[in-house]
This record gives structure tokens, sequence and C-alpha cells, in this order.
């Protein structure tokens, strides 16, 4: 079992744009994936649709784990991650995640808080705009 984490995740879902956003989606989160974001559910399209609108205004960023911790189908980190728009201005976001994997090693649920370290106050909700 290959087990994901979420700087491969995010890297190859924003950071990587010539990589399809399905096969991106494929290689870390399971069909049945949901995740709550500052309170917020989403299903996996609604997930997919928010990575899309990041896609589009996002040129380049980079992730930083702080802490990790896999147990069994357990998942929990902090992360910090910073993103350069393409208008120039630039994002620093801390997440702090829970999740529960499938059993093949990709995730099946994310729940994350986002405290936004520097940004305008419409950058505020990022990690759910669309």
């Amino acid at each position: 079992m290959h087990r994901t984490g979420i700087a491969a995740a995010l890297t190859d879902l924003i950071f990587t744009p010539g990589l399809d956003l399905h096969e991106a989606a494929d290689r870390h989160f399971a069909p049945d994936y949901r995740q709550r974001t500052d309170g917020r559910w989403d299903d996996r399209d609604g997930f997919l649709e928010h990575i899309a609108h990041l896609r589009s205004i996002v040129a380049e960023g980079t992730v930083k784990v702080h802490d990790e911790l896999h147990d069994g189908g357990r998942y929990a980190d902090r992360h910090t991650v910073r993103l350069t728009k393409k208008d120039g201005s630039t994002v620093r976001t801390e997440v702090y995640v829970f999740a529960d994997l499938a059993p093949d090693g990709r995730f099946r649920r994310i729940e994350e808080v986002t405290l936004m370290l520097e940004g305008s106050d419409a950058d505020r909700h990022l990690g759910s705009a669309r």
C-alpha cells in the first residue's frame, strides 16, 4: 500500500498545472472523498471545483509540513501553504488536518482548519473559495 500525504497531494493538485486535475485527484483521493474546511463540507465534486478555481488564480507555491502523523488509517498534520497568485500577491496559510485514509492509502475524508498568516482580507476564505 502506498500512503499519500498532504505535501504530495497539494503539489500534484495545485502546483503541477500540466497534470490533469482528475488524474491528480485519483492519485491521492478515494472516489467517496469528502472534506470539511473551516466548518464547510464538500463532496469530491465540490472539492475539485475548489481546486480548479485555485489552479486558475495561483501562479506557484509551496507546501511545508511541520508535523505529520500516520497511524494505520488515520492521518494528521500541520502544514503551511505559501501561494503566489497570478496577480503577484502572496498568501500564506497554516493548516491543521485530521484525516481518514482508504485501505489503498488515499485520503477518504479530511477535516481541516485554516489560519491565514499573510494575505489580504479578500484571501481569508481561499481555503474554500470557488
